[in-house]
């Protein structure tokens, strides 16, 4: 897996709306994190064949082998990743592909998006409870995303409301590796 840090280019969006308030107490079977290409969470369905779009109110964190939490990505889960940091520190993200072969969504799933609002208590290591994030899982197009922001509200670097929109026009990044690609 590649390891290098970039910035992506920033794209404008056109809703700025406000980012809604988180649901519920914040939860460690609900947090995310992005510490390397290594070492990151993704909240994903819990329930065998249930729909990303269908896991938004019980969705949990898994996470690569040796990270800190309950659940674990099955081997060869992810097949490339890449993190890229925003040079003022507004944002950390990770773009990257995925065998959906490897874990149990439902068949044919298009994807969905996870943010502070769903799951309930869900939030990211990175900017704390409250701030925004957005993570979409696409498993018919092999890929995911995770951009973690450092404050509230910041509907600059992490629009909630580009739900519908894809990976790469809600976390623009890299979706190409070496002999692996979902873009």
């Amino acid at each position: 897996m590649a390891s290098k840090f970039s910035t992506p280019a920033r794209h404008s969006r056109a809703n700025a709306a406000p980012t809604p308030q988180p649901t519920g107490p914040s939860s460690v079977s609900t947090t995310v994190h992005i510490t390397s290409v290594t070492d990151f969470a993704l909240l994903l369905p819990a329930t065998n064949g249930e729909l990303i779009s269908d896991a938004e109110s019980d969705a949990v964190a898994y996470c690569t082998n040796g990270s800190d939490c309950q659940n674990t990505f099955p081997a060869g889960f992810v097949t490339g990743a890449i993190i890229s940091e925003a040079s003022d520190g507004s944002y950390i993200q990770i773009t990257g592909c995925l065998d959906p072969g490897k874990f149990h969504f439902a068949q044919d799933d298009a994807g969905g998006q996870m943010d502070v609002r769903f799951p309930n208590g869900a939030k990211c290591a990175y900017g704390g409870y409250g701030a925004s994030f957005i993570e979409q899982v696409e498993p018919s197009a092999n890929r995911f995303c995770l951009r973690c922001c450092a404050s509230e509200n910041d509907q600059v670097n992490c629009n909630s409301h580009n739900d519908k929109a894809g990976c790469p026009v809600a976390v623009p990044g890299t979706y190409d590796f070496d002999g692996v690609s979902c873009s």
